[in-house]
């Protein structure tokens, strides 16, 4: 194999190229490179191929890019084939669309908060048909009690709720123990120790309790419902549903939409009560206040059921929030499992923006009502 190489001759007014060695893909080198600086895009007039050996694609293109013109059929009469090859090339060349003339920065910026816009739409849009065929499948769920099926909402209701109790109780219980131990080494400071029985109860009760049991199940529960219904999606068994007469929002909806709102209140109660005895053992341990103390401080207060009914009116909202977004997001599931991935992520994250924002809503308004 010899290494392709070229020469230029100039007279009388023509530009004739000399091809020398193998112009091949594997022979070619640097030479494009050299054929583009001694060329400059000048005008080739004649092609001498006496010593011209193997011809490809790769040696089309290099003169093609090199020179300025387009060389005639009568400059390759004498290797035929090595013409047609680089009249082959020449033409794609001449017809292929260049890059896409890249807009400007601002015109991205635009364009990219456009397409999010639109984005949001058609989320917002299609939960809201997703709220809308909920809404259809729990009235005919109350219209035909006897379709109901109970094995599916007892088995949602201990994996989503009973199985959970560990977590919730624990978190509560160092959520508590921390709102207890900033009480303490603030207050005390005030000379008004003894309320920090008052702002552990008020905190746990009215707040914490539910945002982070619910935090918790948005992030276990929720993002299991739409791993497990968008697994169902991918292998098509929610298709095969529909073929044997079986609504899939019956079936999968609604057994997890009742366990979680019948669990989530059951799970808040318990967060407040591990709440309120981390925050008893802190206040024992730091400010000598017993138990007894505590829970007197506590009964003692008459605003103390309000913020107790307050916790509990937020659980079955949340629960409905949470068991909703999951299980929308796993119907939204495509065949693929990236698309899987993206919507199990998708269903935590809009489950917690939904849970804080909800619950900013409902601060409002009980600050409206004086609750």
């Amino acid at each position: 194999m010899a290494a392709a190489d070229f020469q230029i001759d100039e007279g009388e007014g023509r530009l004739t190229l000399r091809l020398v060695g193998d112009w091949t893909a594997t022979s070619l080198g640097r030479i494009s490179r050299r054929l583009d600086e001694s060329l400059d895009q000048r005008c080739v007039d004649a092609v001498d191929l006496s010593e011209l050996g193997r011809f490809d694609t790769a040696g089309a293109l290099a003169i093609v890019q090199a020179s300025n013109c387009v060389l005639p059929e009568t400059a390759w009469k004498q290797r035929p084939e090595a013409g047609r090859t680089y009249a082959l090339i020449e033409r794609l060349e001449r017809e292929s669309a260049g890059p896409p003339r890249r807009s400007s920065g601002w015109v991205r910026g635009f364009a990219k908060v456009g397409r999010g816009v639109q984005d949001i739409v058609a989320e917002a849009t299609l939960s809201l048909a997703f709220l809308g065929r909920l809404i259809v499948a729990v009235g005919a769920a109350l219209r035909h009690p006897a379709r109901i099926r109970w094995a599916a909402w007892f088995s949602q209701s201990e994996r989503a709720g009973l199985d959970a109790i560990p977590i919730i109780a624990v978190t509560n219980f160092f959520i508590g123990a921390v709102i207890a131990y900033l009480g303490a080494n603030l207050l005390t400071q005030f000379g008004a120790s003894v309320f920090t029985v008052q702002l552990v109860a008020v905190s746990v009760l009215r707040e914490f309790a539910v945002v982070i049991t619910s935090v918790l199940l948005a992030g276990r529960s929720s993002s299991s419902f739409a791993a497990e219904i968008g697994s169902m999606r991918m292998n098509q068994e929610v298709d095969a549903m529909q073929v044997m007469g079986v609504n899939p929002f019956q079936a999968l909806v609604i057994p997890r939409l009742a366990a979680m709102l019948a669990m989530l209140p059951l799970l808040t109660f318990v967060g407040m009560v591990a709440g309120l005895f981390g925050g008893m053992l802190v206040t024992w341990s730091e400010l000598s206040y017993g138990p007894a103390f505590f829970i007197q401080r506590i009964a003692e207060d008459p605003k103390m059921s309000t913020h107790l009914g307050v916790g509990l009116i937020k659980a079955p909202v949340f629960a409905v929030v949470v068991a909703a977004i999951g299980c929308r997001q796993g119907m939204a599931v495509a065949g693929d499992v990236e698309s899987l991935g993206r919507r199990v992520t998708a269903a935590v994250v809009q489950a917690i923006f939904a849970i804080i924002f909800l619950d900013a809503v409902f601060a409002m308004i009980f600050l409206e009502l004086n609750w």
